[in-house]
């Protein structure tokens, strides 16, 4: 079902974010995401002077390395575009997070070593979303595997980890229900 129509308006920002999941060869895996912020006019910057329309004003890349346990193995951060000249600085910082798990806890463990000004923002807020990313990239395709269905979270006898993770996988829904009935909780 798409939006409702607007009200008329006039289109002046975009940004594109772009998450991709790998598998290597070497039994690791990477998450990368790529992040634009774009205007539809013309503007001037202090450090950077005229950016054209369509130049990024902000252009961040991010990748990721975890192992079958989601904990990461190394980070490399690029800052391509940024507003001020100082922002690519704070790139190395981002290997602080070497060593957490994806999980319980990620977006507070993330913020404890990159958050505020400890980090970028756009940097650390393309953390976030990586686990879910990283889940989506690596189950699907060892349940492939093992040829099962992607929602047979369920049909080991370990808790399924996506238990009340939303309303889909709420333990009393029927998805519970039939994909893993030993944690279904409803009538």
């Amino acid at each position: 079902m798409p939006l409702p129509e607007p009200t008329a308006r006039k289109h002046v920002h975009t940004r594109a974010i772009d998450y991709r999941g790998y598998e290597r060869e070497d039994g690791l895996w990477d998450i990368e995401a790529h992040m634009t912020d774009k205007k539809t006019y013309q503007f001037h910057n202090n450090w950077r002077g005229e950016v054209p329309i369509g130049e990024p004003l902000h252009e961040m890349l991010l990748r990721v390395t975890i192992d079958d346990n989601f904990v990461i193995q190394d980070v490399v951060a690029v800052t391509e575009h940024s507003p001020f000249a100082m922002c690519p600085s704070i790139t190395s910082a981002y290997k602080s997070v070497i060593g957490i798990q994806m999980g319980a806890g990620w977006r507070k463990a993330i913020r404890m070593k990159v958050g505020g000004v400890h980090g970028c923002t756009h940097l650390t807020e393309l953390l976030f979303p990586m686990a879910t990313v990283a889940m989506q990239t690596i189950w699907p395709l060892l349940s492939h595997k093992k040829n099962k269905a992607d929602s047979d979270v369920g049909t080991s006898d370990k808790r399924p980890v996506v238990l009340n993770t939303c309303h889909a996988w709420s333990t009393d829904s029927p998805v519970v229900k039939e994909n893993a009935i030993k944690y279904y909780t409803g009538e």
